[in-house]
């Protein structure tokens, strides 16, 4: 029998025993249309192959796959591939608390094997579905595959980007990771033309093409702090320094990372670092709090926060008055 024609019946094996817990060697045998001895032998291939196959005899037996120390390749039949795709999207976009990257990763290497034919269906699906979250900035999916190939294989990429004053820029990046707020994607990338490292709002993203250009990964700050850092600060044209009597596991579950920045400092105290574009948002912000909180900086916030707090008085005298 020729080597390709068992290797093909092996792996229709694995997919079999995949599909369901436990099949009995004749129907095993039926399926395949083999022998029950042709069956054993097959078993026992994979068993070489690492596949962790058993087997109980007697009535109600038959083989099993079991778990392994390692997962083994997975076989999908077109069913299962597109509704694992289409699961991944999902997941990758922020719809699952936690499974935003991994999603990613998975994504990426069946988008590369995947038939262009089940590729169009998993588009079509997510074409027409929508998930009910707050508002977020919407991202390609194939800008997200794109990037995600580029960070695992170490290559540059080519896109042209939108900056602030809304002009279009032509970036060359060697990316590193990709970081999710779950309102917004970036992109921790070295910036080939400046020769720096920089943090790109993956919406802003057009057109984003990978070259054949790897490069040697190199030391660079930790992704999730570098794009905090980046996102509570240089976006905003004011940027606040506040204490807050408050533990930073308590402000950090009130504040967004995407808002602010929380930083350890003494006596019960924190730090916020957030940002924003209006003096009288960010005195609003730390009011709601709940803390006795200290400005720091800058000097103008604390003339927004008194202004701010006479308002406040007048509402309050304005409905102690009606309320008489």
């Amino acid at each position: 029998m020729r080597v390709e024609a068992t290797t093909e019946r092996v792996l229709r094996l694995l997919a079999l025993l995949q599909r369901r817990p436990s099949w009995t060697a004749a129907e095993l045998a039926a399926e395949l249309g083999v022998t029950s001895r042709c069956v054993r032998r097959d078993v026992q291939r994979l068993r070489v192959l690492g596949y962790p196959v058993y087997a109980a005899a007697g009535v109600g037996g038959g083989y099993q796959l079991g778990a392994g120390t390692r997962l083994p390749p997975l076989l999908l039949d077109d069913e299962e591939a597109i509704a694992t795709a289409v699961s991944l999207r999902l997941a990758s976009g922020g719809t699952v608390a936690g499974a935003g990257e991994a999603a990613l990763r998975a994504l990426a290497k069946l988008d590369q094997v995947m038939p262009s034919r089940l590729r169009a269906e998993v588009r079509a699906v997510h074409g027409a579905t929508e998930t009910l979250v707050g508002p977020v900035a919407e991202i390609d999916a194939e800008l997200l595959v794109t990037l995600a190939r580029a960070c695992r294989d170490a290559v540059r990429v080519r896109f042209s980007y939108t900056a602030r004053d809304g002009g279009q820029e032509e970036r060359t990046v060697e990316p590193v990771r990709m970081v999710t707020t779950g309102r917004r994607w970036y992109l921790m990338a070295w910036d080939v033309d400046r020769d720096d490292w920089r943090t790109f709002r993956l919406d802003r993203m057009g057109a984003a093409v990978p070259t054949t250009w790897r490069f040697r990964a190199r030391e660079h700050p930790d992704p999730v702090t570098f794009v905090q850092q980046s996102v509570t600060g240089a976006p905003y044209r004011y940027v606040a320094r506040a204490r807050v009597h408050a533990q930073p596991d308590r402000v950090r579950a009130l504040v967004p990372p995407q808002v602010g920045r929380v930083e350890d400092d003494r006596d019960g105290w924190c730090v916020l670092v957030v940002g924003g574009e209006s003096l009288d948002w960010l005195a609003a912000h730390l009011a709601r709090l709940d803390y006795e909180v200290e400005v720091l900086e800058p000097p103008e916030l604390r003339e927004a926060a008194g202004l701010l707090a006479r308002r406040l008085a007048a509402m309050a005298g304005t409905v102690s008055e009606r309320s008489v």
